[in-house]
């Protein structure tokens, strides 16, 4: 359990954060208020969502709770397989995962069709929440770190070859095999 206390003190992190942030944009910008950031670029404009990304699916809420409830309860028991690095991600995705599904389960119209507050409008591409960016970064880096990683960054071992794996684990090469002889050709 010591290993996991990083990653889910900051999963806590992102939820905090995420659902102070989806109050204040409750408070700021109801009534179809819109804060520019960067122009057109950026900015906050309140959003309710039933689906997932993009509303994909926004006519199967319970669906999406379910499989958030599903990730937020069981993914905390698999960070420890990981590496340091991994479980620091996973525990910021498992903080995006649980801030969605708090809104799922407690706001309007009700469990378990909660909305989905958003309000970080990108460009009107999509808008999004503090929890979705921590499980878009927090699963990009997952892959990065999973595809370029030269260690055990994430849980997996790192290929090496047989007779420095064997030193490794304490083993010694066996140097009484007898050779053939060489022929060596004296002229």
């Amino acid at each position: 359990m010591k290993k996991l206390a990083l990653p889910l003190a900051l999963g806590l992190i992102v939820i905090v954060v995420d659902q102070a942030s989806k109050q204040w944009a409750l408070d700021a910008l109801s009534g179809g208020r819109t804060i520019s950031v960067f122009g057109d670029f950026l900015s906050f404009e309140l959003a309710f969502n039933s689906g997932a990304a993009f509303s994909f699916g926004s006519s199967a809420t319970w669906v999406f709770t379910l499989i958030s409830a599903v990730v937020s309860v069981a993914l905390p028991f698999f960070m420890g397989r990981f590496g340091l690095t991994g479980r620091i991600i996973l525990g910021i995705v498992w903080g995006g995962a649980v801030g969605n599904l708090i809104d799922r389960l407690v706001r309007e119209p009700g469990f378990p069709g909660g909305y989905v507050v958003d309000f970080i409008n990108y460009n009107g591409w999509f808008i999004g929440n503090v929890a979705d960016i921590a499980l878009v970064v927090g699963l990009l880096a997952l892959f990065l770190v999973e595809v370029f990683a030269d260690d055990d960054a994430t849980g997996g071992v790192e290929a090496k070859p047989a007779a420095v794996a064997g030193a490794e684990d304490g083993a010694t090469e066996d140097t009484d095999t007898e050779l053939d002889p060489v022929e060596v050709d004296e002229e």
